[in-house]
């Protein structure tokens, strides 16, 4: 990692297993404070398998385990003193199809203020305006607060995800191709957001759209059949990539 840069979260020798297969083979990441790391690859290589380490998403699954270590910020995050759900509002995440619950637009981004014990309705109230403008939402909604949130469009949903996820004030926000299901001007005003959240965010993205990583990420992972091929700068991973499998992937050559 460069100079006067801070590790905020990192995979290190990180194995993963379905069962008994093998779906994460030594993986090492750094992912830097306050900056937008990429990960791509082939559809199957273990992008999301990945994303969902960080925050301990795959704990769901049944018959799965993971060996080595996730940190944030020089923690392990798999030893047994770790709180899941604090870590979750630590290092939230935006999932590849929106997914509002069926309440209000207020009601949404109130739910992990509600559930992690916060009953103040003004400081709600006052995150929840926060969250929306956060997530460049704000002005579209503030005279709609009341309704249904699915009567959002696909995109508002789920820049919606992201103000709900904000809200809880994380550290770490994790995007699993976050654009996949909306139209493309939906998506620009989420890589326009994804800029500006990494003033404040360290942020982590899983996307099979290479522009779209060499558009918004500071750093770029290319992952290959469960292992990392390349990690590096964007800019280099796209212009002077050290690997010949990388090389032919961003020229398109497969995948």
């Amino acid at each position: 990692m460069e100079t006067g840069m801070k590790a905020k979260i990192e995979a290190v020798h990180l194995n993963f297993y379905y069962g008994a297969k093998l779906a994460l083979k030594d993986i090492n990441i750094v992912c830097a404070e306050k900056r937008v790391t990429a990960i791509i690859g082939p559809s199957g290589c273990g992008k999301s398998t990945f994303i969902r380490t960080l925050n301990r998403m795959n704990d769901v699954i049944p018959a799965t385990r993971a060996e080595g270590q996730v940190r944030l910020d020089g923690h392990n995050i798999f030893a047994p003193e770790v709180d899941v759900v604090e870590l979750r509002r630590l290092v939230g995440m935006v999932f590849q199809k929106p997914n509002p619950f069926p309440k209000s637009i207020y009601d949404n981004v109130a739910y992990g203020l509600r559930i992690n014990g916060r009953h103040n309705e003004r400081m709600i109230e006052e995150r929840i305006v926060q969250s929306l403008r956060s997530a460049a939402l704000w002005d579209e909604v503030k005279d709609r607060l009341n309704e249904n949130a699915f009567a959002l469009s696909g995109g508002q949903q789920q820049r919606l995800c992201i103000a709900r996820a904000l809200a809880v004030e994380p550290e770490v926000i994790l995007f699993d191709e976050p654009c996949s299901a909306i139209d493309p001007i939906a998506t620009a005003k989420i890589e326009d957001l994804i800029q500006k959240l990494k003033e404040r965010y360290t942020v982590v993205i899983v996307t099979h759209n290479m522009q779209q990583a060499a558009r918004v990420s500071d750093f770029t992972a290319f992952m290959m059949m469960g292992e990392l091929v390349e990690f590096g700068r964007t800019d280099k991973i796209f212009t002077i990539p050290e690997n010949k499998l990388t090389e032919e992937y961003i020229t398109g050559r497969f995948g």
